[in-house]
């Protein structure tokens, strides 16, 4: 049975735990907004807290007056006042699911999807089976690593699609040298070559480096490479080509 860690303590005490549910439930107030009056007063506080970020979707959750709400590819929950506000993962311990990041899969695949040609540097076998979306930097090694797999993720029907993240952020050389990649008349040449520590002659553009680095903090990337399937589900960082193999094709 699938239990996060931050369950097994509690879970050990069976009795108290369940007790402590018992009087929780017991215990949780009575609301009277309407699903329509939270999401206004939901969208009111965001609006206040938050003005630039773009409400995806509100919807009710089991818990009476708590909603899940979708920000891009972000989820947290709020109470229906408006009031309170809560960021952390949902578990249903029935279904032995993660919900949140079942939703944020969802939104992902969504954001994926909505991709033009021009946002990716894409290295496809002729016969394409199966997608990953991979952000990467140039200099890191397992970034430089998976690349160098790249004719067996291929020759397996693999293909590859690359999303820009400078590690260093917006005014490092890691962002200038994704630029230049970017920028490049054969940008997959030119990748292969940034990854091969070669110079990658600079020039300027119009590019989504600088959206793609912020898309993948919104992600919540912590390091590259960040992989994800096309459904969005995430993979960890670097992967041996067998086993991100049969990852993706089971």
């Amino acid at each position: 049975m699938f239990i996060p860690a931050v369950f097994r303590g509690l879970l050990m005490k069976k009795q108290n735990f369940l007790l402590a549910m018992v009087l929780c439930c017991l215990s949780f107030p009575v609301y009277a907004e309407t699903t329509a009056d939270a999401e206004k007063n939901i969208r009111h506080t965001l609006q206040q807290l938050a003005p630039d970020e773009t409400i995806t979707r509100i919807r009710t959750t089991p818990f009476g007056n708590m909603y899940e709400v979708l920000l891009g590819p972000s989820v947290i929950y709020m109470s229906g006042d408006g009031r309170f506000i809560l960021k952390g993962d949902l578990f249903d311990m029935q279904e032995h699911q993660n919900i949140s990041e079942n939703e944020r899969a969802l939104a992902r695949r969504a954001i994926f999807a909505s991709l033009s040609s021009n946002e990716y540097i894409e290295f496809s076998p002729e016969i394409r089976e199966h997608i990953i979306y991979v952000f990467t930097d140039v200099d890191c090694g397992y970034c430089r690593k998976l690349h160098h797999d790249m004719p067996v993720l291929n020759k397996n029907g693999l293909a590859v699609r690359y999303l820009a993240y400078p590690r260093g952020g917006i005014d490092s050389t890691a962002y200038s040298k994704l630029e230049a990649v970017w920028c490049a008349d054969d940008r997959q040449q030119a990748m292969t070559d940034a990854k091969n520590g070669k110079n990658v002659v600079s020039k300027q553009c119009s590019n989504p480096v600088a959206n793609e680095y912020e898309l993948g903090q919104k992600f919540g990337v912590r390091g590259t490479p960040a992989i994800y399937k096309a459904n969005g589900e995430a993979l960890s960082g670097y992967i041996p080509p067998d086993d991100l193999l049969d990852i993706v094709k089971n």
